[in-house]
């Protein structure tokens, strides 16, 4: 479904140029928004006081990428506590704002203003409110950055670089129901993943599995761990020393049966995962993340293409060239 969202984060150049290099992201526009005067000119703009700010337009396909991950992506490349300016630019012009024209999407920016306020001290600057009018800036200010590669720009070229590879994994790997687990998952793997039960030691599935390949969340299909780090610990579960991404999963302390260990859950899926400690190999890392089988889905190499892992291939051949 296509959707819009207008996103005003100081100059207009470089955040269109950020956001249009997103996955996901089908066109951008710049343009004047929630000001005062009608067809406002960027003189006018920048020297009249006409209460517009620099916005960007953007138009995206929320089965791609949903409003909560843009909205993360445009608070990586401003100041939100900043009041009317960014990077070296100061007026009102260049205030942040998130603007938006369906009404159902007012709670989810307000949930995710909350999230970001835990993040500072400060108050967030950023301006919340309907669409109460927008215009679109003059020609030469479309894609302004495309037309003039050495224009000035208060956003980073790692930021675009990053943008390119920005992918809104709720969307890939959509967390699903309570019913939906129940009627995908064996028992056992309901239990492990919603239950945090423990499955027996050398009794599942992959505690002797070292074949070539990826491991994903069983839950999601959100892929988690790779071969080139799993180890034999001689415990009985799957152990690897490291995830793919930290961010990939959470960390929780947990002492339940009178134990003070910490609990590994997956970020998307919120799954139990098992529990990492602190005895595995010292080359490695020493870590030891103790995973349930029952928590995990194997793919091997050879299938990894099929089933939409191919990009993940490069990782495990990257650690074949180490080994040579």
């Amino acid at each position: 479904m296509k959707k819009e969202i207008y996103l005003a984060g100081g100059c207009f150049w470089g955040t269109e140029k950020y956001l249009e290099n997103v996955s996901g992201v089908s066109t951008t526009e710049v343009g004047y928004a929630n000001g005062t005067t009608e067809n406002p000119t960027y003189e006018e703009v920048c020297h009249n006081n006409t209460g517009h700010a620099e916005t960007v337009k953007v138009e995206y396909d929320d089965s791609i990428i949903g409003l909560p991950y843009i909205l993360e992506l445009y608070y990586d490349v401003i100041n939100p506590v900043s009041i009317n300016r960014q990077g070296g630019d100061t007026g009102s012009q260049y205030r942040t704002g998130i603007y938006y024209t369906d009404e159902g999407d007012k709670p989810v920016i307000e949930q995710s203003i909350e999230s970001l306020q835990t993040k500072y001290k400060e108050k967030i600057a950023i301006e919340r409110l309907p669409l109460i009018n927008y215009y679109k800036a003059e020609e030469y200010h479309q894609k302004y950055l495309d037309k003039n590669p050495e224009g000035y720009c208060h956003i980073s070229g790692d930021k675009f670089e990053k943008a390119k590879l920005a992918e809104d994994k709720s969307r890939k790997f959509p967390p699903k129901s309570q019913n939906e687990l129940r009627n995908s998952l064996t028992e056992t793997q309901f239990e492990v993943t919603q239950n945090s039960a423990t499955e027996p030691a050398f009794q599942n599935e992959y505690y002797d599995e070292f074949r070539e390949g990826i491991y994903v969340d069983v839950t999601t299909g959100e892929p988690l761990f790779l071969s080139c780090d799993k180890f034999e610990s001689g415990c009985g579960w799957p152990s690897f020393s490291r995830p793919l991404t930290q961010d990939l999963i959470r960390e929780l302390d947990d002492r339940s049966f009178g134990r003070q260990r910490t609990e590994v859950r997956s970020s998307l899926g919120d799954a139990h995962l098992g529990h990492v400690f602190t005895d595995g190999p010292e080359e490695l890392g020493g870590l030891r993340y103790c995973i349930n089988s029952a928590a995990l889905r194997f793919i091997a190499k050879d299938q990894m293409k099929a089933e939409g892992y191919e990009a993940y291939l490069p990782l495990l051949n990257m650690d074949t060239a180490k080994q040579d």
